[in-house]
């Protein structure tokens, strides 16, 4: 299997430091008081057009920050071949904004031309494995850059799963030579949803493939069987167990440029990067002095 060439750059140029997903309601706090955010994240698919106040706004963050621009409409494990028109549209933004990084998800969203709203857990079987290789290979050829793939919040199994949500992680990097983005919240939303240590999970990823870690909010919901279900939706606070996990990933990992991720319910920009700060925190109590 042939991939992106030796030329592309590599993985991730973001600095070890905290950024924010970008929101246009925070475009004038971002330039007058970043406070501690050192770079930027944007839906790619939100950046697609051909100019518009939203391109002219990106155009002036991109001169005083690094961007990450961050893909949710691929649909990397669908069954389908990926949609060229789609393709051809983020080649065009990647090619203009020259972001830091690229990213997927390691779910699907489309079915029969129709595009859904969430995205979609996999069974880890081979035939998936082979699927989604193939759309990571043909992504990183047509873009001639590696990009990234996140791991998923997941609230169930499957029973026909060949392969442990990191065996099967290990091999899409082996075979594809991408890179991860390490969502802390999903870690602990999946193994609160089903039961395992999100500590093992952390020690048993393939760590030095990480370039980029996502840390956001998820709510709490009672199921029918009266369970508690952690549902991943980027509307709050990082939580305590998910600030823990992610200084016991940092020990191992080292600094890594590390996302707050607030999709919904958008806050304030104090309220916001203030979240930043903390993880600023954390950063510097762990390797400021090292």
């Amino acid at each position: 299997m042939t991939y992106y060439t030796a030329k592309s750059p590599r993985a991730c140029t973001l600095p070890s430091k905290p950024g924010v997903g970008y929101k246009s309601v925070h475009f004038s706090d971002i330039l007058t008081n970043s406070n501690d955010v050192a770079w930027l994240e944007i839906h790619a698919e939100n950046y697609m057009g051909a100019g518009g106040r939203p391109i002219a706004q990106l155009k002036r963050l991109r001169e005083d920050f690094p961007i990450s621009c961050h893909g949710v409409g691929l649909s990397i494990g669908g069954e389908q071949p990926l949609d060229q028109d789609h393709l051809k549209r983020l080649k065009f933004l990647i090619s203009w904004l020259e972001p830091a990084v690229f990213s997927e998800h390691l779910a699907w969203s489309t079915h029969e031309g129709h595009y859904y709203n969430d995205l979609l857990p996999l069974p880890y079987t081979h035939k998936t494995l082979e699927k989604v290789t193939s759309h990571i290979d043909k992504v990183q050829n047509f873009l001639q850059r590696p990009m990234l793939l996140e791991n998923p919040s997941n609230y169930l199994e499957f029973e026909e799963s060949d392969f442990s949500e990191i065996e099967f992680i290990k091999e899409i990097t082996k075979i594809t030579g991408c890179g991860l983005l390490l969502d802390v919240n999903n870690v602990y939303v999946s193994s609160v949803n089903r039961g395992w240590d999100p500590y093992q999970y952390i020690d048993e990823f393939p760590i030095k493939k990480v370039y980029e870690i996502h840390l956001g909010g998820h709510k709490p919901e009672i199921d029918s069987e009266g369970n508690v279900v952690l549902i991943d939706n980027h509307a709050s606070e990082v939580v305590d167990p998910v600030w823990k996990l992610y200084e016991y990933l940092l020990k191992s990992s080292g600094p890594r440029p590390t996302l707050i991720e607030w999709d919904n319910d958008v806050p304030s920009w104090e309220v916001l990067s203030s979240e930043v700060t903390l993880a600023n925190e954390i950063l510097e109590s762990l390797y400021e002095k090292a």
